[in-house]
């Protein structure tokens, strides 16, 4: 039986009040909802069905994982299409096509997306346990905060939020996808992810720019292009046409999920808000100009390509071509056999990729010999059992490591790209005994945004790291060196701590810091906008002031070490005049260092080893030069 008002949530209530209000609009619908419910019965062996309401579907407000949500039941019930079932069956997935999908007609632009942070978005274990930590810290309260944006359809599709990679479905693996862009109709302009994703079957039109489109003639020759707007016939699926949507062009587009405020009002994201404020805005450069133009992280126009190969054909050849990569500093530290997309891996499920030990080189040809010659003996799960999969599947990882690392290579342009360094600035005559000072002048030289800039607090970290080498190529100083764990050596070094290393007292560090009040009245460094001095529990309490009007939560704050758009900083260091004992040629050493995410934070959300090797083994230097300087004696 239906649960009475009485001994349902609140939410469960309203939910099933708005759900019946709309299955009333008609009586086809109801019929359509009763049917649907009898086939999920048979399917799951739930029953959804009272003796008196044998046409009314469950609410899904609870989110479990197969249900769907009311505001899913009302998008469908707006285009048109019968009210969704209560199963995510494949009825209703087909409402939501993937990328994989997408790719058959638009091959480039599936592989530029495969390995963009925007693919990553859902597959990340950072933001995986990041986000179960911060549910732990806020009681739940949070609920759907975080994966409405990284899992935005999933979230439409009422996939619980803690449902895990292998049982979600492959739209909301794709995280943020081709639909999740193409199939906004609305020009929301609003923050922390809330706009939503229209449903429909790949046959539906899409939402674009609408430059130059052909699609109308290649509908016109449908057998020439062997191309189909329906079930029925042969030949690719196609979408029945393109909607255009002006703002898929504009800055505001993206401000959905690229400025967001997380508890007690402190922004975390604020990327708009420096944008809103840059010359780039000023010059009308929009963040699709330098994110997925022709020349990563600079606005030099944009490539041509065709806009997809239909039946083998080009369609569209010298049209405006849109990077689909999204570039930008971020990388993957997932299991190569998960991310990038492939559509060849999702062949394998995820569970056995991550059984298969690619560190280990399985699948390589020496590893097998060694394997075969009786050298390395090995247990493998039943999966892996036999070496003619594991060298299949070695097949499709060496194919995604490429990708990867061509992904590197787009950060590092990225970085150099949006950023200059002069130096070093020598002062006064190098001598033996004698304090060496300089300094390097560093410069963002994007327009558009602080450098670093996405989330900030915890993450990401840009740093500089120096180094000067005596006559016999010895180390004798350093700044921006890291610990055994891959920390900075700050106050959240835990060398530093057990004193087995010293504090880099000159490191320039651009990354943006979380300040809290302690009982003492004092500011301390967080890695979270959480207080956890006094109480057992995090104390998270709304303000008495708005926070428009302190301009940051109280007892919170955010410390900014980044580098405004075209801001400059000069950074001094001083080598003790003790380390310099003998005269002749030194080598100055110079980089600057890009990590997603710092090792301590890592360490804080409970991530494992793995992954910490990953996010060190992929930490990228870029503007990396040496220089000699003679030293008098």
């Amino acid at each position: 039986m239906r649960l009475a008002e009485n001994d349902a949530p609140a939410a469960v209530s309203d939910a099933n009040a708005a759900l019946e209000a709309l299955i009333k609009e008609d009586e086809e619908k109801r019929a359509r909802a009763a049917k649907a419910a009898k086939k999920a019965e048979s399917a799951t062996g739930k029953s959804y069905l009272g003796a008196g309401d044998q046409d009314l579907p469950p609410a899904a407000a609870a989110g479990g994982h197969g249900e769907v949500t009311v505001l899913d039941a009302a998008a469908k019930a707006s285009q048109g299409t019968e009210a969704p079932i209560p199963a995510v069956d494949e009825e209703t997935l087909s409402l939501y096509p993937t990328a994989a999908q997408c790719g058959e007609c638009h091959k480039q632009i599936y592989d530029e997306w495969s390995s963009s942070n925007h693919a990553y978005a859902s597959i990340s274990p950072m933001f995986h346990k990041f986000e179960q930590k911060f549910q732990e810290l806020t009681q739940g309260t949070v609920g759907t905060f975080c994966v409405r944006c990284h899992q935005q359809v999933g979230t439409q599709l009422g996939e619980a939020r803690q449902t895990p990679l292998w049982e979600r479905s492959q739209i909301s693996r794709e995280g943020v996808s081709c639909i999740t862009c193409h199939r906004v109709k609305e020009q929301y302009g609003k923050v922390n992810g809330e706009r939503r994703v229209e449903p429909g079957k790949i046959y539906e039109p899409v939402y674009g720019s609408g430059d130059k489109s052909v699609i109308k003639d290649v509908l016109a020759l449908k057998d020439t292009y062997s191309v189909k707007t329906s079930k029925d016939g042969r030949g690719n699926d196609i979408h029945e046409g393109m909607i255009t949507n002006d703002q898929i062009t504009k800055s505001e587009f993206c401000v959905s999920c690229h400025q967001v405020a997380v508890n007690l009002g402190i922004k975390l994201e604020i990327v708009w808000d420096q944008y809103r404020d840059s010359p780039a805005r000023k010059a009308g450069t929009t963040c699709q100009d330098c994110h997925m133009g022709k020349v990563p992280g600079k606005p030099d126009g944009y490539a041509t390509a065709p806009s997809a190969i239909v039946g083998g054909k080009e369609i569209n050849p010298g049209r405006k071509h849109a990077n689909h990569s999204f570039v930008g500093p971020g990388y993957s530290i997932a299991h190569p056999g998960i991310f990038p997309h492939n559509v060849k891996a999702q062949a394998i499920s995820i569970k056995d990729w991550l059984e298969f030990d690619w560190r280990a080189g399985w699948g390589t040809s020496d590893f097998e010999d060694q394997v075969a010659n009786g050298k390395v003996k090995a247990s493998f799960p039943k999966r892996w059992a036999d070496a003619l999969d594991r060298e299949d599947a070695r097949e499709i990882l060496e194919e995604n490591l490429a990708k990867l690392d061509e992904r590197d290579d787009i950060r590092r342009q990225v970085m150099e790209n949006s950023s200059q360094v002069d130096g070093p600035n020598i002062e006064g005559t190098p001598q033996v005994g004698r304090d060496l000072a300089f300094s390097y002048k560093i410069k963002n030289t994007n327009s558009g945004h602080n450098l670093p800039s996405g989330s900030l607090g915890a993450q990401p970290q840009v740093w500089v790291n120096v180094a000067l080498l005596d006559p016999d190529g010895q180390n004798i100083w350093e700044s921006g060196y890291v610990d055994s764990n891959g920390d900075m050596a700050d106050l959240h070094s835990l060398d530093v701590a057990a004193g087995r290393i010293q504090t880099d007292q000159q490191l320039v560090n651009f990354q943006t810091k979380f300040l809290t009040t302690n009982v003492k009245g004092t500011d301390r460094e967080m890695y979270l906008p959480v207080n956890f001095d006094v109480d057992p529990l995090p104390h998270l309490r709304p303000p008495g002031v708005p926070t428009t009007v302190l301009n940051h939560p109280p007892l919170v704050r955010m410390e900014n070490h980044s580098l405004t758009p075209l801001g400059e900083k000069l950074a001094h260091y001083e080598v003790p005049g003790h380390l310099i004992t003998k005269p002749g040629k030194y080598r100055l050493a110079f980089r600057m260092r890009s990590r997603a995410e710092p090792i301590y934070f890592m360490r804080f959300v409970g991530a494992t080893k793995d992954m910490e090797q990953g996010m060190n083994e992929r930490i990228m230097n870029f503007h990396a030069f040496a220089v000699e300087l003679e030293v008098a004696g």
